[in-house]
C-alpha cells in the first residue's frame, strides 16, 4: 500500500511538472524497479511464463469440443441395385437414391488424458521455466538496484565537489582581497597575488567542470531509474547520512550464503532443466493413453424442418481408449538420451564451478567492502591533518610569516584531500551494495 501510495505522488509530480521530485535512496530503487525498462521487460517475461505454465497444465486438463453439421444435397447421389430385390426382372437394375435430402449432426467429445510421459516432464519444465524468469527478474532488479545506488553517489559526489570548490573559492578569494590591500601599502609582491590567482583560476576551472559533470549525472540518475533525462528531481540523501547507516547496518557473511545468491540459483535452475530434458528424451519411450467419450445426434428429413417439435432426432454414444507405443526409432532416441545425459553431466559440473566462484566472489566483496571502509578511516584522518595544516598557513600567512606559494600549496593539499576523502565515501556506497546483493539478493518485498 505504501509503495502504490508513492507511485501516486511521483505520478503527480510528473503531471504537475512545478515542482522537482524528491528522492531519496531506497526511494529511487523503488522508483526504478517499477520504471525502468529492463525491470518492465522482465516482470513482463515473469508473467509470460505464468501464462505458459497454465497453458502446459491445461493441455493435462479434461477438453470439450463440439461440432454441428449441416448437410443439403443439391442432386442426390443414385445408386443402381438389381431389380430382382425389388420385384423386377433377373438382371435389371434399379436407381434408387438413398437417404434424406437434408441431415444434421450434432456431436459432443470429451477426451482426457490419462498417461503421457511427456506431459508429465512439461508440466515439470514450466514450473523451472517459470523459476528461471523469477531468477532472471532478481538478477535484473539486482543489477538495477547497483545502477540506481551509482548513479545516485555520482550526483552526490559532484554535489559535494562542487561545495567544497565553493568553500576554498571563497577563502582564497578573501586572502587575494585581504593581500591586495597589503600590497597596495607596498608591504608584498604582486608575485604572491599572482600565486593565489593562479590558484583560484584552477578551482574555478575544476568548478566549472564538475556543474558540467553535475548535470550530466542528473541526466544519468533520470534515465536509470526510468524518468526523461531532463526531469527536474531533488535527492534528499546526503553521502555522509548513507555511510552512516552503511556501518550501522553492515551485511553479515552466514554460512552457505552461496545458496542464496542469484548467479547460484540460475545455475541450479538450469541443472533442473537439462534433468527434464533427460526425462523427457526417456518418456519417449514409454506409451502414452488417452480416453474419450461422445454423444450424438442425428436429425434427417427431405425438408428444412429441424425446428419443428415433430422432428425426430436419433442419439448415439462412445466411448472409447487410445493407446500409443512406441516400438522403434532406428536408434534415434537412444541417440537423443544420451546427448541429453551428457548435458546433464556438464551442468552438474557448471554447478560446482558456479558455486565456488560465487564463494570466491563474496569472499571479494567482503574485503574490498572492508578495505573501503579502511580507506575512508584513512582518507578521513587525513582530511583533519590537511585543515589542521592549512589552518595554520593561514595564521602564519596573515602574520607574514609564510609565503602565499605556501598557504597554496596547503589550499590545494586541502582541496585534495577533501576530493579523496569524498571518492573514498562513494567508494564504501558502491562496495556495500555490490556485497549486499550478494548476500541479500531477493528484491520482491524492496
Amino acid at each position: 500500500m505504501n509503495k502504490i501510495f508513492t507511485f501516486l505522488i511521483f505520478t503527480l509530480g510528473l503531471c504537475a511538472q512545478e515542482n522537482s521530485i524528491s528522492f531519496s535512496l531506497e526511494e529511487a530503487i523503488t522508483f526504478a524497479l517499477s520504471n525502468n525498462k529492463s525491470a518492465l521487460d522482465s516482470q513482463n517475461n515473469v508473467r509470460l511464463a505464468e501464462l505458459q505454465k497454465w497453458e502446459t497444465t491445461s493441455t493435462g486438463l479434461p477438453q470439450i469440443n463440439a461440432d454441428i453439421s449441416y448437410n443439403s444435397w443439391i442432386q442426390q447421389q443414385i445408386i443402381l441395385v438389381p431389380a430382382i430385390y425389388l420385384g423386377g426382372e433377373p438382371g435389371d437394375f434399379s436407381e434408387l437414391a438413398f437417404g434424406n435430402e437434408k441431415t444434421i449432426n450434432s456431436t459432443l467429445t470429451i477426451t482426457q488424458k490419462i498417461f503421457d510421459g511427456s506431459y508429465l516432464v512439461a508440466l515439470q519444465a514450466s514450473k523451472v521455466y517459470l523459476s528461471i524468469s523469477k531468477n532472471a527478474l532478481e538478477k535484473t532488479n539486482n543489477e538495477l538496484r547497483k545502477a540506481v545506488t551509482a548513479a545516485y553517489g555520482n550526483v552526490l559526489l559532484t554535489e559535494e565537489n562542487i561545495k567544497i570548490l565553493d568553500s576554498n573559492i571563497r577563502v582564497i578569494e578573501k586572502n587575494i582581497f585581504e593581500l591586495e590591500k597589503v600590497y597596495q601599502n607596498g608591504m608584498t609582491e604582486l608575485e604572491s597575488i599572482e600565486q593565489l590567482q593562479l590558484t583560484l583560476s584552477g578551482l574555478l576551472s575544476a568548478r566549472n567542470y564538475n556543474l558540467i559533470l553535475k548535470e550530466l549525472a542528473y541526466e544519468m540518475f533520470n534515465l536509470t531509474i526510468g524518468l526523461k533525462f531532463n526531469s527536474d528531481v531533488n535527492l534528499t540523501d546526503s553521502m555522509k547520512d548513507l555511510i552512516d547507516r552503511i556501518i550501522i547496518n553492515s551485511p553479515t557473511i552466514k554460512k552457505n550464503t552461496f545458496e542464496n545468491t542469484t548467479d547460484f540459483k540460475i545455475a541450479l535452475n538450469n541443472l533442473k532443466s537439462k534433468e527434464l530434458l533427460l526425462k523427457l528424451e526417456k518418456s519417449k519411450a514409454l506409451p502414452s493413453l488417452d480416453a474419450f467419450i461422445n454423444g450424438t445426434y442425428i436429425g434427417n428429413g427431405n425438408r428444412f424442418n429441424f425446428l419443428d417439435k415433430s422432428q425426430k432426432w436419433f442419439g448415439a454414444s462412445l466411448f472409447g481408449i487410445n493407446m500409443s507405443i512406441p516400438i522403434f526409432s532406428s536408434l534415434g532416441r537412444s541417440a537423443s538420451t544420451k546427448k541429453a545425459k551428457i548435458n546433464v553431466e556438464k551442468s552438474q559440473r557448471d554447478l560446482l564451478t558456479t558455486r565456488q566462484e560465487i564463494e570466491i566472489e563474496i569472499k571479494r566483496a567482503e574485503n574490498e567492502f572492508n578495505f573501503a571502509q579502511q580507506n575512508l578511516q584513512i582518507k578521513n584522518q587525513a582530511l583533519s591533518l590537511a585543515r589542521k595544516i592549512e589552518q595554520k598557513n593561514q595564521i602564519k600567512f596573515s602574520e607574514g610569516i609564510s609565503s602565499s606559494f605556501e598557504l597554496s600549496q596547503a589550499q590545494t593539499q586541502l582541496y585534495n584531500a577533501q576530493k579523496e576523502y569524498i571518492e573514498a565515501m562513494l567508494d564504501v556506497l558502491n562496495k556495500h551494495i555490490s556485497l549486499d546483493i550478494l548476500l541479500n539478493p531477493n528484491t520482491e518485498n524492496k
